[in-house]
């Protein structure tokens, strides 16, 4: 039995009085960061409240109360947009109700946007939607409220729809709220937002110390469905308390009475990715500027008679080969004039463009002869010439410890296209053939099966990559699993040619696996252009051809390409046959950078997928300049809802970790994740490595500008 209390209107205002007599007074307190509720947004224990994350801060919650079980992802997109994913669960689901689930699990994502900070007077107000594109069984949408009552105690008040709408109801402002069409799921119900009941709900939080936090909320949720139809468990009371406590300031733990009947657990992790890790990343020293003589002084080692030197190429890429070492950084080539020296220089191990620039600029002051001036420094990816960095000598000798000293030299530095090679150009034939290799576990996860919401491969991967000659790379990868159970996942319905959902197929009979094997040749066709050949066995599932042409100009956000792509289907054992199916894939790539620091990049994909529909790709991600990238995306093809399958169309979570954040170590490595609500055969794409906008993005202007700040470190 429900028990109702008749106090809720009453609760509310008397919060209200409360907060109108003291806002006028009363200003924010700074220091005390949001917490998260247990749908992990920005709330207080069942509820949202009306306040931000901070701008960037990607948090991870993990929370159950009786049957309920929520695991949440959310990035702060901007300072006023959130966004967020959960796959939530409701163990009992058919106790009482037929149902093909023991637990049903279901896939939200909410979206929710500041419309005023918190001020002296204003409290911060959000406008949230939730589970606004899924099934809609958990579908609201609320405003919330949020005022700061001097250094400890924060207030919420707020209206909800929907499933927030439905205890406590003061009537329906802007009409009836249609009836959920839940079809193959995975589609914006419109018509239901801020339709139907609403009902108000309220929340204390008080911090008594840095530590340690009482929160109390009273909610508008009657959860109808779990306490009602499904009898999960017995709602008797709208009235949540919690007590929450902070082990460290990146993770909170709380425990919470809930609703009357239940305990709840929650746990929360909060990451800010445009910070470093506590300590930064450590690395060597780098080398002190030189400073020549006065011409006057020695005015014979300014003379530019050396260029006649006889060996003199050599002897000057073995000298600063040799104090580069430490840093990770190869010179593959030089060229010179008496006034002018360029060196093209690989960088296998800082994770900033900028700062192996600076590196390499100080140990030129230490190795050029004097009669040099101008230093233009070539960075060098995949054997392609992709921007040049040009200097003056005389600047990084004046301005090394000068006030502001990053923004005065990026003042004085010229950074544009590779342009023509230099005079006197000269390869060091050391540098290829090249070969790698590297031994290191893989983790291969497959995410929302029913039947085990989680299941993991872990093994042995040995890649190893030959180069030829610049631009010419062999490279391939084979796997042994050692232990998983993605064997052991189901094989989902499709209308469409199985390019993905037999993924399972691959996971039981391609053990040990040749991942990939291929031959590439990267090339700078022109000025600001660049192309790439790749073929072989391109990916777990396909082999064939791939090709891509790439404008990108070193001073513009806007870059575009072009991809065409023969593709065969593999054989499941991962060996070296294929299967007879083959499609000819590509697309036209828009991309465009904005934002300055901490920027976005926006990229539309329009063209054939590899069940050979039709459609464009629309993706957004947050970009960093120590190398994060939160972002999401969304495939829209011509086929429909119903032949897509459940999920309706293709999106996902995409996640891009930089190795060093983690071991406090100079490494380019990174980590890259893919989260899918579902894998459907709509909307695939080739995965092939190297695409050439990845390759090249950090090399313009505006990638240098972002970690400009490290070019003296």
């Amino acid at each position: 039995m429900t028990v109702h209390f008749p106090l809720p209107r009453r609760v509310v205002l008397g919060l209200t009085t409360v907060l109108a007599a003291l806002s006028a007074s009363v200003a924010p307190a700074e220091d005390i960061r949001p917490t998260l509720n247990l749908y992990g947004s920005t709330g207080t224990i069942d509820l949202p409240s009306g306040e931000s994350q901070p701008d960037g801060m990607l948090t991870a919650s993990s929370a159950r109360f009786g049957p309920v079980s929520r695991n949440t992802l959310t990035f702060q997109l901007t300072p006023r947009l959130s966004a967020s994913f959960r796959y939530q669960g409701v163990r009992d689901w058919n106790a009482v109700v037929g149902s093909a689930f023991d637990t049903y699990f279901d896939r939200n994502f909410d979206l929710r946007y500041q419309v005023t900070r918190e001020g002296r007077v204003m409290p911060a107000v959000s406008v949230g939607l939730q589970d606004f594109i899924g099934t809609g069984l958990f579908s609201a949408e609320y405003v919330a409220a949020t005022k700061t009552l001097g250094p400890h105690l924060k207030v919420t008040a707020g209206l909800g729809w929907g499933r927030l709408g439905t205890y406590g109801g003061i009537g329906s402002p802007f009409g009836d709220r249609p009836p959920v069409d839940v079809g193959e799921g995975g589609q914006v119900n419109t018509n239901q937002f801020f339709r139907g009941p609403a009902a108000p709900f309220a929340s204390l939080e008080y911090r008594i110390d840095d530590r340690w936090t009482v929160k109390a909320e009273y909610s508008s949720d009657d959860y109808t469905i779990e306490s009602g139809r499904r009898r999960t468990f017995d709602r008797a009371s709208p009235f949540n308390v919690g007590l929450e406590y902070a082990v460290h300031e990146t993770m909170r733990v709380g425990a919470y009475y809930m609703y009357g009947s239940e305990l709840g657990l929650a746990a929360q992790f909060f990451i800010n990715p445009g910070q470093r890790p506590t300590g930064g990343i450590r690395g060597g020293a780098p080398d002190p500027v030189e400073v020549r003589p006065a011409r006057e002084a020695d005015p014979e080692a300014w003379s530019p008679d050396w260029v006649t030197q006889e060996g003199i190429a050599p002897i000057l890429i073995g000298n600063i080969n040799r104090r580069l070492e430490k840093d990770g950084i190869v010179v593959e080539a030089i060229g010179y004039t008496g006034t002018t020296a360029q060196v093209r220089i690989r960088n296998d191990r800082n994770d900033s463009e900028a700062q192996a620039v600076g590196r390499v600029a100080r140990v030129m002051t230490a190795i050029m002869p004097a009669s040099v001036e101008v230093f233009e420094i070539v960075p060098v990816v995949r054997g392609m010439p992709v921007a040049k960095v040009t200097l003056r000598r005389s600047d990084l000798e004046r301005l090394e410890f000068a006030p502001g000293a990053a923004e005065a030299i990026r003042d004085r530095a010229a950074i544009g296209d590779a342009g023509a090679p230099a005079e006197n150009l000269a390869f060091d034939p050391a540098r290829y053939p090249r070969f790698q290799w590297n031994l290191a576990p893989f983790l291969r996860t497959r995410l929302f099966d029913p039947e085990n919401p989680i299941r993991a491969d872990l093994g042995l991967r040995l890649g190893a990559s030959y180069d030829l000659a610049p631009g010419l790379v062999v490279a391939g990868s084979v796997s042994k699993r050692l232990t998983g159970n993605l064997r052991n996942s189901r094989q989902g319905e499709s209308a469409l040619p199985r390019v993905r959902t037999d993924g399972v197929r691959y996971d039981r009979e391609g053990d040990p696996a040749l991942d990939t094997l291929t031959l590439a040749y990267y090339r700078r066709l022109a000025p600001e252009v660049y192309g790439r050949v790749t073929a072989g066995y391109l990916e777990r599932m396909f082999g064939g051809v791939s090709t891509e042409v790439l404008w990108a100009p070193s001073s513009g956000p806007l870059a575009l390409g072009v991809e065409v792509n023969y593709a065969r289907k593999r054989d499941f054992d991962l060996g070296l046959g294929f299967q007879d199916y083959d499609v000819v894939t590509g697309s036209a790539s828009a991309y465009y950078s904005f934002g300055g620091e901490r920027s976005f990049l926006a990229q539309v994909d329009v063209g054939r997928y590899l069940a050979g529909d039709y459609g464009a790709t629309i993706s957004l991600d947050r970009q960093f300049e120590n190398g994060w990238s939160v972002g999401a995306f969304a495939t829209f093809t011509d086929v429909s809802f119903e032949d897509f399958g459940e999920g309706s169309f293709d999106k996902g979570i995409k996640l891009q970790i930089p190795v060093n954040w983690f071991l406090g170590t100079p490494t380019r490595q990174v980590s890259s994740a893919v989260i899918r609500p579902l894998t459907r055969d709509g909307g695939a794409r080739l995965n092939v490595d190297g695409r050439l906008y990845g390759t090249v993005r950090d090399y313009g202007q505006q990638g240098f500008d972002e970690q400009w700040g490290r070019f003296w470190r």
